[in-house]
């Protein structure tokens, strides 16, 4: 099964809700390139395929760190199916539509210069980043308070928020703790070992 594939199947499988049928469509579309976007401009997944991989291995993080007792048990981190699905999924929405194909100038091997393929970041759409997938989300299913504060607050403290709201959020929210946690697990850990061009 491709990567593609794999992304409908756990969508379909799990997200249910009112809208997740249009939601999809549009995922699917001419409008989107999410399938062959990548996931950033020079980083972990910036590669054609990187935004749906990183996607698919925040949702692998995400169900694996919610089933340890510890975190059921001692924590409360008690979700259903479709939650984790929406929130693993669905959290880089907004990177939809804009990396653009470029290249740069690097040195090679030798330290002579040469010209590689790269993506160029062009947001059309600039209303943050953890917002701007909420913004887009919610334009199509209903989320949960939980959901739309896990989303937006994923990146944790390496996003540009002010430090105590990322801080109250991640206590009063733990599903948005549980989704930074499995962010930086598959962009930190996963995605930088896999080596592919674009």
């Amino acid at each position: 099964m491709n990567q593609k594939d794999e992304f409908i199947d756990i969508y379909n499988r799990y997200i249910k809700r009112d809208g997740s049928e249009k939601l999809l469509e549009y995922i699917l579309s001419k409008s989107s390139d999410f399938f062959v976007a990548p996931a950033s401009t020079r980083y972990h997944g910036s590669y054609k395929g990187g935004l749906v991989e990183h996607s698919l291995n925040v949702y692998s993080c995400l169900t694996d760190y919610l089933s340890r007792e510890r975190a059921k048990d001692k924590y409360n981190m008690r979700y259903d199916d479709e939650s984790i699905a929406i929130v693993a999924l669905l959290h880089d929405i907004c990177k939809i539509n804009c990396y653009k194909p470029g290249t740069r100038n690097v040195k090679d091997e030798n330290g002579a210069w040469k010209s590689v393929a790269t993506y160029e970041y062009e947001d059309n759409l600039p209303y943050g980043h953890g917002e701007k997938s909420v913004y887009i989300i919610s334009g199509f299913i209903k989320l949960t308070r939980e959901e739309a504060f896990a989303i937006r607050y994923h990146m944790g403290f390496s996003g540009t928020e002010d430090k105590r709201s990322i801080g109250d959020t991640l206590k009063i929210f733990p599903l948005a703790f549980a989704l930074c946690t499995a962010d930086m697990e598959a962009t930190y850990f996963i995605e930088p070992k896999i080596n592919k061009t674009t």
